[in-house]
């Protein structure tokens, strides 16, 4: 049975953030509640699987949202160039975790029909739920389509053997959560099934939701995908840079040997 490599690439954060930004119905909603953006990358078998790709500097200006580092910088300690990547797992289409498709031509793209229906029907003509989508990253994924490369998923499906995955919706209508055998274990890259550990651990939904029952359901279904719920890695909590030990560059940090101890949000 394959075991795979997975690296969580940090390129971009946020601190002016509160707790009413990642929490309903929070009772210490002011309080500051900081923000990481990753991306992943899974190895093994000769293959580097990109999970997500983050966003560019274009898209940081036109939104007032920084980044640390474009998605190719990011991804140099691993001596990857943007030609190398092949293969792009996308959880969901909103602009931080497909804003740098474009930078990856040669990739195919693994994504559940639903999230294409959702970004490119009439929900988006809803403001509230077109704001975290970008026309020209929603665009790409089309033209990827066009040009054959994109493989759409219905539900959950198996990748290659060890690496499945499964459709969660909440967030976005076609959000997938990517499921790794790992030699700690099956473990589970939520993305924004739940944006932090205790959104999942506590029960507590994120406030950007199109279906807050499928939000809350997810969050079970990412415990019986998990070997264990420390083997749950939430999509944007600045905590697994101190669960899971730092590689190559100090905005890496590898996931597959499991976090350095206790996971108590």
């Amino acid at each position: 049975m394959s075991t795979w490599e997975i690296y969580a690439i940090k390129y971009g954060d946020r601190d002016g953030r509160t707790r009413a930004d990642s929490f309903i119905f929070d009772d210490n909603h002011d309080a500051p509640h900081a923000i990481d953006y990753y991306m992943w990358l899974i190895r093994g078998e000769g293959r580097n699987i990109l999970v997500d790709t983050g966003y560019d500097a274009e898209e940081a200006t036109a939104r007032g949202r920084p980044i640390r580092l474009d998605p190719i910088e990011a991804l140099k300690p691993f001596d990857l160039s943007p030609k190398d990547i092949t293969e792009i797992i996308v959880t969901h289409l909103h602009y931080d975790h497909a804003g740098g498709l474009h930078l990856f031509p040669n990739a195919r793209l693994h994504m559940q029909a639903a999230e294409m229906a959702y970004a490119t029907g009439p929900c988006m003509c809803h403001d509230t739920l077109r704001m975290p989508f970008t026309a020209g990253h929603v665009c790409e994924a089309v033209k990827r389509l066009y040009s054959g490369q994109v493989i759409f998923h219905d539900g959950e499906a198996e990748l290659v053997d060890g690496i499945t995955l499964h459709c969660i919706g909440g967030h976005s209508r076609g959000l997938q959560a990517v499921r790794v055998r790992t030699q700690a274990g099956w473990m589970v890259l939520a993305s924004d099934a739940s944006h932090f550990y205790e959104n999942f651990m506590a029960g507590t939904p994120f406030p950007l939701v199109v279906d807050l029952q499928d939000m809350l359901d997810g969050f079970d279904t990412l415990n019986r995908l998990a070997s264990s719920p420390s083997l749950i890695v939430p999509g944007h909590d600045p905590l697994i840079r101190t669960y899971f030990p730092q590689a190559m560059a100090d905005h890496i940090h590898r996931l597959d040997a499991g976090p350095l101890r206790d996971i108590t949000p």
